[in-house]
């Protein structure tokens, strides 16, 4: 079995870059700096089907891209989180709140209404974080 991504996952993000173990995509909703780090291993749905290494290896991109985050936007808070249950393939959300953002304090998870990038705008967002991260992305 062969590593694929799942469409919704797909059809919800644009592809920022692959770092060691994982593909890094930006979430569709301008609404938040959110992204989503995707392990490419084939099956894995939760972080324990990885094994250890992977398991060490995905701890770091989340570090590398929260820090990226933290210099680019200067959250007040990041949620990171692997939930999984609308989309089972492991994947890790990071994303950068604010105290003033639309859903403050509020999960962000199926509240209200998604606001697509435009096309320039999704341009300049993932532009900005492909520079930020240029020494880890593949």
């Amino acid at each position: 079995m062969s590593f694929s991504l799942d469409p919704r996952l797909a059809g919800d993000s644009h592809l920022v870059g692959e770092l060691l173990l994982s593909q890094l995509r930006l979430m569709d909703d301008a609404r938040f700096t959110w992204l989503i780090l995707v392990p490419r291993i084939a099956g894995a749905r939760e972080l324990i089907d990885l094994d250890a290494k992977d398991r060490g290896q995905l701890l770091e991109e989340i570090t590398l891209v929260g820090r990226a985050l933290e210099v680019l936007v200067c959250p007040d808070k990041l949620n990171i989180a692997a939930i999984g249950n609308v989309v089972a393939q492991l994947h890790v959300h990071i994303i950068a709140r604010f105290t003033g953002d639309a859903l403050w304090p509020d999960p962000v998870w199926g509240r209200g209404e998604r606001i697509p990038f435009t096309a320039d705008a999704r341009g300049q967002q993932l532009a900005r974080l492909r520079e930020a991260l240029k020494a880890e992305l593949a």
